[in-house]
């Protein structure tokens, strides 16, 4: 009997960070913590690990990389490896079991929605944090494409970027722990991030929510100015400075595609206050389980009421600046920056 590689999120957690990365693992913690969760499954490590294998592109990829060790320094080189390692990923079939196996999996996850071909999406899911370096495939529908884009997932661990973030860090060139990520796509009415903290100055006491018309890519890639909402986690008053909306990111066959925000839209907020204190509500309690400020993406979904419309995608321990607490901390920091120099 072959090894266990698909797991459904709720038999995952945190502790589960090496086996399917760290999106598919806080997607499972999520779960267990009661938060609403898009379903679906992850495909560990050791499926990439299984395909790499069995299709021989590992060993493809191990005689590539030997042969062209003393290039990979060369950015221009970089590019081309990156190019022929991916090339070489995506011409392999999957193995027939696994094949079945992935298949059934998406059935099963139409059959629990009691819907047919039910739309996906298919990210990416590291167990090294290398943020915007792997693929994400939106609005995946059937059995053929969800196996196609999981190959292709794959593959973006050999960006360019994911190159040479390998080599900053030491890492071996022919390994890629990553896992990925099937879910269920929600009918975005409206989609955003949200984090704990203010991130430019450190300020943990505030929260921030940013959201734009439509799914939420439109916001995290910095397409636009999205609404910006600013909460006190006391007194859970809170300011809105509306965004710049003119494009959202809405399906289209086969993927996504940016539109025009109707005129009446562009200057309304994306989120009513409901929702907007159901978010806070739920970001506080998260902050609360894992202790440190979290750095959120959240879904309002167009067909189901509130409050069981608010869904979340991803949660994560939020970068941001330390707060200075005087302003003696402060120059103290700069006279030690500048001894350094």
């Amino acid at each position: 009997m072959s090894e266990k590689w698909i797991y459904w999120f709720e038999e995952l957690s945190t502790a589960d960070n090496d086996l399917v990365g760290k999106k598919c693992a806080n997607l499972g913690e999520m779960s267990r913590l009661g938060l609403r969760v898009p379903p679906g499954f992850a495909v560990s490590v050791n499926g990439y690990e299984r395909f790499m294998s069995e299709s021989g592109a590992g060993e493809q990829i191990r005689r590539y990389v030997s042969e062209n060790r003393g290039l990979l320094d060369k950015v221009e080189f970089q590019v081309q490896a990156g190019r022929q390692i991916r090339e070489i990923i995506e011409s392999k079939e999957m193995p027939k079991a696994m094949r079945e196996e992935l298949q059934d999996h998406y059935t099963d996850l139409c059959k629990r929605l009691d819907m047919e071909d039910v739309s996906v999406a298919v990210r990416s899911s590291g167990a090294v944090s290398m943020p915007g370096q792997m693929e994400t495939y939106l609005n995946v529908v059937g059995r053929r494409e969800v196996t196609r884009k999981v190959i292709r997932v794959w593959g973006s661990a050999f960006t360019t970027r994911a190159i040479a973030f390998r080599l900053e860090q030491g890492m071996e060139m022919e390994k890629a722990p990553i896992g990925v990520a099937v879910l269920k796509m929600v009918n975005a009415k409206c989609a955003g991030v949200c984090l704990t903290v203010l991130p430019t100055i450190g300020d943990t006491s505030k929260i921030v929510v940013e959201g734009n018309w439509g799914l939420g890519e439109s916001v995290v890639s910095g397409e636009i100015t999205p609404d910006q909402f600013i909460v006190d986690k006391e007194q859970e008053e809170y300011e809105c400075v509306l965004g710049d909306k003119t494009k959202m990111v809405c399906y289209h066959p086969g993927g996504i595609c940016f539109s025009e925000v109707p005129h009446e839209k562009r200057c309304v907020p994306c989120l009513d206050e409901l929702e907007l204190r159901e978010i806070v509500r739920v970001a506080k309690d998260v902050e609360a389980h894992f202790k440190v400020p979290q750095d959120m993406e959240w879904v309002i979904d167009s067909d189901i009421s509130f409050p069981e419309n608010v869904f979340w995608v991803q949660t994560r321990p939020a970068k941001y600046m330390k707060k200075k607490e005087n302003e003696s901390e402060y120059l103290a920091e700069l006279m030690s920056r500048v001894f350094k120099m």
